[in-house]
């Protein structure tokens, strides 16, 4: 099979050679223009005048709508949506609000980077009906191989809305040319634009084994975006149309908003009201003549498209007669503040959607921008709170985006824990890089190509395992008498190294069973989690792996352990899904295939796991209502004796929080409130509850079992489930610890197991007052207390004064938990350490 970047190259040609199949072009004609080629790059291009140029900014002489845009409708940004939405109603599309920047949805990326994201893999496939059809859709992006760039060229973003339009058609209503006239209409009516400012370039798109032909759509340099007609597939035997066509136009919001203004950057039209009030915080001035003619050249200076960057600066310099230090020192500082307004916009976004800075998957680009816009606030001194311009950024966007406005308050939090982190790690950081500057490494003077790349690639680990900025790195090699030069695209290549990480992990496989012709498996357990005894045929005996037509076993996933019971004589020890087949493990056949057997479900079992279960949903409620609307499942496990549950959070939990996290899960409980279960189309379900329903992570098919605790929570999940809340009887949290960086886990335990949990806490708390003398607020006082002779008299052989514990020091919180953090130990083990020190101390 060919690659996707070689189908493209085919198909590309293959479409140059025959244009008026695979291209509007009697729309393009009835319109004045005409077919040209590239005297510059050889491309093909249709156009009303007589250049020889593509209109492609490296051919025609950078931006030349600066100052001087031909749009005749000047649109900001809020009315560039406003009017695209208004006019595309017009034409027979439906306005829909955008996805979340976690494509939660998916299983192969972590955020939506297109606006056709948001319908793949189902809509594209056929599979679900899309929310309307045809459509368009303001949404919100994130890309990280651009950050280097941000601020310098004036145009490039993390965060930027790609203004899609979109139809999902079989091959006898595809309407090419109506869906290419309609985007013209934009060009025209919506911003105002003659035909002899609009350049269309022929192109191909291909992807996923995918492809198409596509039009690309330039005035004066800048490309106002592209419609793709998704209509192939790539298969061994040839190209074969496919069974459902798609248009996927991508639209930028922020350049046509920054098109119709031809101000100097997208920056000041994206986010004004911000922009301005960064200038005011900060007291910078610019230099506006210069920045006029510095944006043309701009997009010269994109550090992924030029080998010698330094280069492409002098030849900026010169094309504008200024000395190229000078040109950098004017342009930096406001590089850096248009820095600054663009990555909080994107960390406002993403924040308010869910996903946490972290160090690990997508959370790690995140974290990137924070740290990248926290050196840069202190590289030049500005006092500039983050607090103030999530605010600014919120407020401007309300009119499109009103759920930024309402999720300030989760934004603050985070951000503040982010601003603690980093000024942590950057005390840690000096004392690392002394050692650090030691290693013969460093005394080497960069001599050739290969010493920078072994600078880069420690500079890339020392930020990437211990969070050190390459700029500290610097600062501090400077004082050592050592020269370090950061490369221009550095954050791209950490974001690169992480996202190839990411692709390598998740290349495994698992071993699977030959179960080809086997139909899928009938699960009963959705239609009454009590019910235990069952009826089956057996289609296929592989060893010990069973398969039946049709069972009440519950297979080990969505976090719930399999259930166990017995089949036909036999015990069944395991039980795991195989795509639509379960698959029963017992320990030794007692039947043959064709037979029917019976079976019956360790009941006490299933009813426990169910509470577990159910429990889960109830706490992740909980959270979020206490936490806040960024608590998101990260994971999950039930057992029979406990459970945990895992949740995005900036920080690890306060005893007072757990401790409202569980009252308000045992209000739930206590309200008995009804537990629905059903099954609905995806497109329906996600109409009615929105993206919460992927809690537990991507579910397949076009058909997803919904979980609905009355007003409390809904998720999409495949579960053994109570009908009731009140069938939980009680929850009680164990404990609760950080996994990992933004991952929180809380264990706890339900129904039976929590009584005996709270039996066996009782007794603990009892057996420890009694060794302690004292009440149970005062077991934490006293044990730390008796840790501190310990320390002094066996461990370090100091004399003490007395032996007698005095500490009347009371705990407002959960005593055991407070134990067993001072003495490092687990609950259960806390009465063996109290009697060993006592002994050892001889104290009766």
């Amino acid at each position: 099979m060919k690659t996707d970047k070689e189908i493209k190259a085919e198909f590309k040609k293959k479409a140059s050679e025959e244009p008026d199949k695979y291209y509007a072009t009697s729309v393009l004609k009835s319109e004045g223009f005409s077919r040209k080629k590239c005297s510059s790059c050889g491309k093909h291009f249709w156009s009303t005048g007589d250049s020889g140029k593509c209109g492609d900014p490296s051919c025609s002489g950078g931006f030349r709508f600066i100052g001087s845009s031909p749009a005749k409708k000047q649109l900001d940004y809020i009315q560039l949506w406003n009017e695209f939405s208004r006019l595309f109603s017009k034409l027979g599309y439906t306005p829909i609000d955008r996805y979340p920047v976690a494509a939660r949805w998916r299983q192969d990326t972590d955020f939506v980077q297109a606006s056709i994201y948001d319908f793949q893999p189902h809509v594209v496939s056929g599979e679900v009906e899309a929310p309307a059809n045809p459509l368009v859709v303001p949404q919100f992006c994130l890309r990280f191989n651009d950050i280097d760039n941000v601020g310098i060229t004036g145009s490039h973003y993390t965060g930027f809305v790609m203004i899609g339009q979109h139809a999902f058609m079989p091959p006898e209503k595809w309407r090419q040319d109506d869906y290419f006239r309609d985007i013209h209409s934009w060009l025209s009516d919506g911003l105002g634009l003659p035909n002899d400012e609009i350049t269309f370039h022929e192109d191909a798109w291909a992807g996923g084994g995918n492809f198409g032909p596509c039009m690309e759509f330039f005035s004066r340099g800048l490309e106002l975006g592209n419609q793709v007609y998704m209509s192939y597939e790539n298969t061994p035997s040839g190209y074969k149309e496919l069974r459902l066509k798609v248009l996927d136009m991508g639209m930028g919001h922020e350049r046509n908003a920054w098109f119709t203004s031809g101000k100097s950057t997208s920056y000041e039209t994206t986010f004004p009201s911000v922009m301005k009030n960064l200038y005011r915080a900060t007291g910078l001035k610019t230099d506006s003549a210069l920045l006029q003619k510095f944006l043309p050249y701009a997009s010269y200076l994109n550090v992924d498209e030029v080998e010698n960057i330094d280069r492409e600066w002098e030849q900026v310099a010169d094309k504008l007669s200024v000395n190229v230090a000078w040109l950098r020192e004017t342009i930096e500082p406001f590089a850096a503040l248009a820095s600054i307004g663009e990555h909080s916009r994107t960390m406002l976004v993403a924040f308010s959607d869910g996903v946490l800075p972290s160090n690990v998957g997508g959370g790690y680009n995140l974290r990137t921008l924070v740290r990248r816009v926290l050196s840069l606030i202190e590289k030049y001194g500005w006092q500039i709170s983050l607090h103030d311009v999530f605010r600014w950024h919120a407020a401007y966007l309300k009119p499109i985006f009103p759920e930024l406005s309402e999720n300030l308050d989760d934004a603050g939090k985070i951000i503040d824990v982010e601003i603690r982190k980093y000024r942590e790690q950057k005390g840690r950081a000096r004392k690392t890089l002394l050692r650090e500057f030691t290693l013969p490494f460093w005394s080497m003077r960069k001599a050739s190509r290969k010493q920078d790349e072994l600078t880069t690639a420690r500079l890339i680990h020392l930020y990437d395992a211990q969070g050190i900025l390459p700029e500290v790195v610097r600062e501090e090699a400077r004082k050592q008498g050592i020269s370090v030069e950061i490369p221009e695209n550095f954050y791209a290549r950490v974001s690169e190294k992480h996202e190839k990480n990411q692709q390598k992990f998740q290349t495994g496989k698992e071993k699977t069973l030959e179960l080809e012709g086997i139909p899928a498996t009938r699960a009963l357990y959705f239609d009454d989690y009590r019910l235990d005894h069952m009826k089956g045929r057996v289609l296929k005996i592989i060893g010990r792996n069973v398969i039946l037509d049709q069972t009440i076993f519950y297979p080990t996933s969505g976090g719930q352990v399999h259930d166990m019971g017995m089949l036909g004589g036999s015990k069944v020890v395991e039980v795991f899904k195989q795509g639509n087949v379960i698959v029963h493990v017992v320990d030794k056949p007692a039947f043959r295939e064709g037979e029917n057997v019976d079976g019956k479900v360790d009941r006490e079992r299933r009813i426990q796991l169910a509470r577990h279960h159910t429990a889960t949903h109830i706490i992740n409620g909980a959270a979020r209502k206490v936490l806040g609307n960024h608590i998101w499942q990260a994971g999950a496990a039930k057992d029979v004796d406990k459970a945990r549950l895992d949740i995005t959070h900036y920080d690890q939990l306060a005893g007072e929080e757990l401790k409202e996290i569980e009252e308000l899960s045992n209000k739930i409980i206590r309200e008995a409130r009804p537990v629905r279960k059903s099954f609905m189309p995806r497109n329906e379900a996600e109409k009615k509850y929105g993206f919460q329903l992927y809690q537990g992570g991507a579910v397949p098919g076009k058909m997803i079992r919904v979980v609905d605790i009355k007003d409390w929570d809904v998720e999409a999940c495949g579960g053994t489930h109570l009908d009731n809340t009140s069938e939980a009887e009680h929850i009680h949290i164990l404990r609760s610890t950080k996994v990992q960086d933004g991952v929180i886990r809380i264990e706890f335990t339900a129904g039976k197991a929590a009584k005996d949990a709270i039996k066996g806490k009782d007794e603990l708390v009892e057996e420890l007052t009694r060794l302690l003398a004292c009440e149970p607020e005062q077991i934490p006082g006293r044990i730390e207390e008796l840790f501190g002779m310990w320390k002094q008299a066996v461990k370090k052989k100091k004399k003490i004064e007395s032996k007698q514990l005095k500490s009347t020091k009371r705990f407002d919180g959960d005593s055991l938990e407070e134990a067993s953090r001072i003495l490092k130990t687990q609950k259960e083990h806390l009465p063996k350490a109290v009697e060993r020190f006592k002994k050892e101390l001889n104290i009766n």
